[in-house]
């Protein structure tokens, strides 16, 4: 079958904007939801789940946590992962110099001691000073050796506290599954996920999955070729896309519908894949000074029917929802997007519970 670009276009929104459904469901399908703590007007992964959830209203995600029986933890990203897609990226490599293992070993114990902690109580005992983190700030050691200790597995995330995650000893099984099999799988997350692919953006994807599975580092590069082969594919305007083989690339409607979607919503998070599908580029600008600003601080991309049209800049005041539009050509005319626009910003006000 020829397959264009349009085609492709209607392909990648409607296999990620699936029929909403449960949150349990919602996450088991997607294995992976990544997290940002921007509040613009809501966190990344509440904006991501509302296009997916029944009902789903910003900060449900953090309400059933623990019943979810889901784990915060590092995939290409990170974000939140369901017990089968953790258990693929663990256990990781334990390498630390000498002083800062015995300072784990000893952190370790003091954890397993309360069940559960904080990393102000951490910080109290301990008080290890300050470190720069990865942001270039500075950041309590404690805290830092936390989150080491987190990505190595040797902790969990049992909860969070006013947005400050508390943490419980925690030991991963080793797998029987081979490495190779376990990498391959890992590489089908992704690419169900953010499906359908270019070939670069397939190559960068299963390269940053040396974060989720750093001790398989050395694998990588036989699991490109390797998924190559068992993808489905096609060469369209000189450039070979992938998806897995149970989708199916067809003439597809997906309605009068606008969708404000998060800045690392699966839809839009490959800027190189938004450039080729929608014809202009998206950059997340939080971090952009703001002189330098183009978008917004935190512009979430408009998607009309399969098009990315411009973005919208939302916020909260006075427990009103205020809004700003921008548009890379014009505001399309007509009664039907007004409506479909106004429908989404009804949505919002319910997600954000502002109704």
């Amino acid at each position: 079958m020829s397959v264009n670009i349009g085609d492709l276009r209607a392909f990648a929104v409607a296999r990620s904007l699936f029929a909403p459904t449960t949150l349990k469901r919602a996450l088991d399908t997607m294995g992976f939801v990544q997290a940002d703590p921007i509040r613009a007007p809501a966190r990344a992964q509440d904006l991501i789940l509302r296009h997916r959830v029944k009902n789903y209203r910003a900060g449900d995600l953090d309400l059933k946590y623990q019943a979810l029986g889901i784990a915060e933890d590092f995939f290409i990203n990170y974000g939140f992962v369901t017990p089968g897609l953790q258990a693929l990226m663990h256990p990781r490599s334990d390498d630390w110099p000498g002083a800062r293992k015995k300072r784990a070993a000893t952190l370790l114990e003091f954890v397993r001691e309360r069940d559960e902690v904080h990393p102000r109580e951490v910080d109290a005992h301990f008080s290890h000073g300050k470190v720069t983190n990865y942001w270039g700030g500075s950041s309590n050691a404690t805290t830092h050796l936390l989150d080491a200790m987190h990505y190595r597995g040797l902790l969990r995330v049992t909860r969070r506290e006013a947005g400050i995650r508390l943490y419980a000893a925690h030991t991963h099984e080793a797998s029987a599954r081979p490495i190779r099999e376990s990498v391959d799988a890992l590489v089908d997350v992704a690419v169900r996920i953010y499906a359908p692919l270019p070939g670069p953006s397939l190559k960068d994807l299963i390269r940053r999955l040396r974060f989720a599975a750093p001790q398989w580092h050395g694998e990588l590069k036989g699991a490109f070729d390797r998924a190559i082969q068992r993808l489905a594919g096609a060469h369209v305007d000189g450039v070979t896309w992938y998806w897995p083989v149970e989708g199916s690339v067809r003439k597809r409607g997906v309605g009068d519908t606008v969708r404000l979607l998060a800045p690392f919503d699966p839809v839009v998070w490959d800027r190189a894949r938004f450039e080729l599908l929608w014809g202009w580029a998206y950059r997340f600008e939080a971090y952009t000074p703001v002189a330098k600003r183009v978008r917004g601080y935190y512009a979430l991309p408009l998607l009309w029917r399969d098009r990315v049209i411009g973005w919208g800049n939302l916020s909260v005041r006075n427990g009103r929802l205020t809004t700003e539009f921008g548009y890379i050509a014009s505001e399309p005319r007509g009664r039907d997007f007004r409506k479909a626009l106004d429908e989404e910003l009804e949505r919002m006000r319910e997600f954000l519970r502002l109704d």
